[in-house]
């Protein structure tokens, strides 16, 4: 009987043991599910967001443009000019990025020239 007792022990001990190790590839297995569809939704989030921005340019030109036309301009087009007029948007920021990039390097250069004048100065007790 006490070898009966010691294995079955023995069995209840490995699967007490196996037991968190079976609960961490779940879990493991649940963490790299939930980072996908995390992704999955972060990136369906963008793109919804680019639509909608899109939609609302879209409707905010074409508005302008039936205004202009006396409503000659369709509908169908909303979209289309929604996406143009966001590219155009984008364009127009990065050209002024760059303006300002240029802008921002003169400030720095002038910047780093009155910093060594002044520890010329310093230097030579002037």
């Amino acid at each position: 009987m006490t070898k009966h007792r010691v294995a079955l022990v023995a069995c209840l001990l490995i699967a007490a043991m196996a037991l968190p190790y079976a609960a961490m590839a779940q879990n493991e297995k649940t963490a790299v599910q939930q980072v996908a569809q995390t992704s999955q939704t972060a990136v369906e989030q963008i793109l919804t967001y680019i639509d909608s921005a899109a939609t609302y340019l879209g409707q905010g030109v074409l508005y302008v443009l039936n205004l202009i036309t006396n409503d000659r301009v369709s509908g169908g087009l909303e979209k289309p000019i929604g996406y143009l007029a966001l590219i155009t948007v984008i364009l127009l920021l990065f050209g002024i990025l760059d303006f300002a990039r240029k802008i921002i390097w003169i400030g720095i250069i002038v910047g780093w020239v009155l910093l060594i004048v002044r520890i010329v100065l310093d230097a030579l007790n002037i």
